[in-house]
């Protein structure tokens, strides 16, 4: 396959998560939506867009009334939770060999995107502060808000296509590190869908799931794709 575009996820995949991203969503739900979701609850859900998320935790949690000013109330929480996060937790990085990753594909043409289940809010201060379009590694980010269908519909690979001029999906690999990365790539019909093993799920998790490789570390992509 002659890889044209690589679509990468963020949190868990090409940045640092030490289950940052569902502590928030957890306190979240605690704060506003009087819901004890544990841990793993929020984790498994992991990858979809938030609000989604967020309505199916509260009915997990015995919340069957409720309308979409709650949702709302509880996604602005975690929004501006994460935002602050990004923003200022010295935590905040990229996985290792993320940037060269990045940059080897570059070199030889090929594009690079991220996709999330973040809105572009709290996307444009990750990558503000992770730098990667100021040093030019970046093609294009998508945004589940961006787009019709979050994950694990195939929109948001469909529109990092659109927006890098790349036309045949066979020549796309998706990247990410759960269940819902996986089911987006292949839905999409991507010629590589590959599980980092390192982030949000298992590799026992990731297995299970739809996938041509799995890998504990983004630079070994480019042995998969045939660049190492």
């Amino acid at each position: 396959m002659n890889t044209q575009l690589v679509v990468f996820d963020l949190a868990g995949t090409t940045v640092k998560d030490n289950l940052d991203v569902p502590r928030v969503l957890q306190k979240a739900l605690v704060e506003l939506g009087g819901v004890n979701t544990s841990l793993q609850q929020a984790t498994d859900l992991m990858g979809i867009p938030k609000p989604v998320a967020i309505k199916k935790l509260l009915q997990d949690g015995g919340v069957t009334s409720f309308d979409e000013k709650l949702i709302e109330a509880i996604h602005r929480y975690f929004v501006d939770n994460m935002i602050d996060f990004y923003r200022y937790d010295v935590s905040v990085g990229e996985k290792e060999g993320v940037s060269e990753t990045f940059a080897a594909l570059k070199k030889v043409g090929i594009k690079v995107a991220v996709d999330t289940g973040f809105d572009r809010e709290i996307t444009n201060e990750l990558l503000k502060r992770l730098g990667w379009e100021k040093r030019g590694l970046l093609d294009a980010s998508i945004t589940s808000d961006e787009v019709a269908n979050g994950r694990p519909a195939p929109d948001m690979i469909f529109e990092a296509m659109k927006r890098t001029g790349v036309t045949d999906v066979k020549r796309v690999v998706k990247v990410g590190d759960t269940a819902s990365d996986m089911q987006e790539g292949t839905n999409a019909g991507c010629g590589f869908v590959i599980g980092i093993t390192t982030g949000a799920y298992t590799p026992e998790q990731l297995a299970k799931e739809p996938h041509t490789h799995l890998a504990q570390q983004v630079n070994e992509v480019l042995t998969i794709i045939g660049l190492a």
